[in-house]
């Protein structure tokens, strides 16, 4: 069966609103592993929603926390927005540099291709590269060079903008990624485990942007290459459309998870303060697993 055709099998399940509590034995197997970490100094926000049930569970689900490469799905959003209504291009040509302002002063800083998790990117500099593509790997490998393209591109406002429409306003889209000055004076993307779930549901339920549009943003998330977080916790065929983001002692992991013969549910979980990436990755693929096992 194609992934689209699972996908719109799947939401002709859906239509479920947010209304039914968490049962007592996914608080009893979470609880105790958030509370632990919160005991070592570390927080895990915890945002789920099953749209076959109506089942909802949060945990810490409104901490704001930096939104590492996360925020990546909401500037998707925001250039099918603009794809959508005819002012731009999946064909597009876009011209690859290396080059960006800071949100602070406008002084110049470069990317490194070293330590971005789509470095063949970077043998492209000088030339263009469609718009579709640029996007594709924003997701799907997590360039930081396509993001700080696409951002210049479609505007930080314009992101903003709509996310406020999907009603996640603690998402806060400001820049592109490694503007360190920007960092350094607070200015940076944030998001919470409840905004970023309401994104992915929005996805899930074909509501963002647009029906065909909601359909391609599930296609590309469900290639994504890095499955190491919520993906690890569901059995391997299971299709997860997923986005990670990570970057020192922030992990996290926001999916659309896809059992057999039911409507998908919408799994974000937060992390801060794992020295050990590793150690966050198996938290997040822990928290999946047992979101698989009791919705099963």
């Amino acid at each position: 069966m194609s992934l689209a055709r699972f996908v719109l099998l799947s939401l002709a399940f859906c239509g479920c609103a947010l209304t039914r509590s968490a049962p007592t034995p996914l608080r009893a197997a979470i609880d105790p592993l958030v509370d632990a970490a919160a005991l070592e100094g570390k927080t895990i926000g915890v945002a789920l929603t099953d749209l076959h049930s109506g089942l909802t569970f949060g945990r810490n689900e409104h901490e704001v926390m930096h939104a590492a490469s996360t925020m990546k799905v909401p500037v998707m959003l925001a250039l099918f927005e603009a794809i959508d209504r005819g002012e731009l291009e999946l064909d597009r040509p876009v011209a690859i540099r290396n080059e960006f302002r800071s949100i602070v002063d406008g002084s110049p800083y470069v990317l490194f291709a070293n330590e971005d998790g789509d470095p063949d990117l970077y043998e492209s500099l000088g030339g263009t590269r469609p718009l579709g593509e640029l996007m594709r790997r924003m997701i799907v490998r997590s360039s930081n060079l396509a993001t700080n393209l696409l951002i210049e591109l479609v505007g930080p406002p314009r992101v903003m903008e709509l996310m406020r429409r999907l009603g996640a306003g603690r998402i806060r889209v400001l820049r592109g990624v490694e503007d360190e000055l920007a960092y350094e004076a607070g200015l940076s993307n944030v998001t919470s485990a409840w905004d970023m779930m309401l994104v992915m549901k929005a996805i899930a339920e074909q509501k963002a942007v647009s029906p065909a549009a909601s359909r391609a943003m599930v296609e590309i998330l469900a290639a994504q290459e890095f499955r190491e977080k919520i993906p690890a916790g569901v059995p391997e065929g299971v299709v997860v459309a997923n986005k990670t983001g990570g970057i020192t002692r922030i992990d996290h992991d926001a999916a659309i998870v896809y059992p057999p013969g039911r409507a998908p549910y919408v799994l974000v979980v937060l992390t801060r303060g794992y020295d050990d990436r590793r150690e966050a990755d198996e938290t997040i693929a822990s928290i999946s697993r047992i979101v698989w096992e009791r919705l099963r």
